[in-house]
C-alpha cells in the first residue's frame, strides 16, 4: 500500500516520499514558469536588473553633437568676423586693396601713353635749343663774348611741359569721366570687377559727378602737395561707406560686381 502511494506521488511531480510536500504553485502572468527562476538557476545567482558583469553598458540614447565647435558642452562665443560694408543699395563695397590694385593699372596704361607722347616731344626740344646751349659764349661783329641766356633756355621748355601737363590732364580728363560715365568702369576697374555707382539708390551717374571725383582727385593732387596721398588713404578711416575725398564731394562709392 505504502508502495503504490509513493509511485502516485511520482507520478504527479511530488517529491518522494519521506520529504516535504509542497502543493504545486500555479505559473504567474509573464513570470517563468511555475513562479520561479528558471531550472537549474540557483537562488544566490540572481542579479538586479542592470548591466550584467562582462557584458555591454546600457544604451543611454546619443552622445549630445555640437557641430563645428566640437563635443562640449556650451559652444563658444569668441572673436566673430565682422560684418562686410554694403552701400544703401544692398551692394558689397569695394575694399581698399581691390581699389588699389585697380588705380595702379590705370596709372600704368596712362603712364605708358603719356610717355609715348612725352619723349618724343622733349627729343626734339632738346635737339632744337643745343645749338644754343653748345653756343654759350660766341662773338658778334664787334668780338664781344655774349653770355649764355639761361632764361632764354628755359622759358622754351616751360612752356612745352606745362602744355603737356595741360595734354596729359585732358587724356585723364577723358579716361577718368568719359569712360567713367559711360559705364562707371576704367579699365583697370573692369578687370578687379568693381564699379562706381552714385551713393543714393536708383540715381544714375551723371557727367557731373564723374567730372567732380576727376576735379578733387587730379586737378587738387596736382596743385596741392600730397593731396593725392590723403585722398586715397581716406577710405581707411571712413564709415560706413568708405568713401574717398573724391567720393564725398561727388557723392559716390565703389561696389563689387558680379564676376
Amino acid at each position: 500500500m505504502t508502495q503504490a502511494n509513493d509511485d502516485s506521488v511520482r507520478a504527479v511531480g511530488h517529491p518522494p516520499a519521506g520529504g516535504p510536500v509542497r502543493a504545486p504553485v500555479p505559473t504567474q502572468a509573464g513570470g517563468p514558469p511555475y513562479g520561479g527562476p528558471p531550472p537549474g538557476t540557483h537562488p544566490g545567482n540572481l542579479l538586479p536588473p542592470g548591466p550584467q558583469p562582462g557584458g555591454p553598458p546600457p544604451y543611454s540614447g546619443p552622445p549630445p553633437y555640437y557641430g563645428y565647435y566640437g563635443p562640449q558642452q556650451q559652444p563658444p562665443y569668441g572673436w566673430r568676423p565682422p560684418p562686410v560694408p554694403v552701400a544703401p543699395d544692398g551692394r558689397p563695397l569695394a575694399d581698399f586693396g581691390t581699389r588699389l590694385l585697380a588705380r595702379l593699372i590705370d596709372a600704368a596704361i596712362l603712364a605708358g601713353i603719356s610717355m609715348v607722347i612725352l619723349v618724343p616731344t622733349m627729343f626734339v626740344v632738346s635737339f632744337s635749343l643745343m645749338p644754343a646751349y653748345t653756343g654759350a659764349e660766341q662773338t658778334y661783329g664787334t668780338g664781344t663774348p655774349v653770355g649764355f641766356d639761361f632764361l632764354e633756355f628755359m622759358l622754351p621748355i616751360l612752356l612745352i611741359e606745362l602744355g603737356l601737363l595741360v595734354l596729359i590732364l585732358a587724356g585723364y580728363y577723358v579716361y577718368y569721366v568719359e569712360m567713367m560715365f559711360r559705364t562707371g568702369q576704367t579699365v583697370g576697374k573692369r578687370l578687379m570687377k568693381i564699379k562706381i555707382v552714385p551713393i543714393q539708390p536708383g540715381v544714375t551717374l551723371t557727367r557731373g559727378m564723374a567730372a567732380k571725383r576727376y576735379a578733387i582727385e587730379f586737378i587738387g593732387g596736382v596743385f596741392v602737395p600730397f593731396f593725392t596721398y590723403l585722398d586715397g588713404l581716406w577710405q581707411l578711416w571712413d564709415k560706413p561707406y568708405l568713401q574717398t575725398l573724391h567720393d564725398k564731394v561727388a557723392k559716390t562709392v565703389v561696389v563689387k560686381v558680379a564676376p
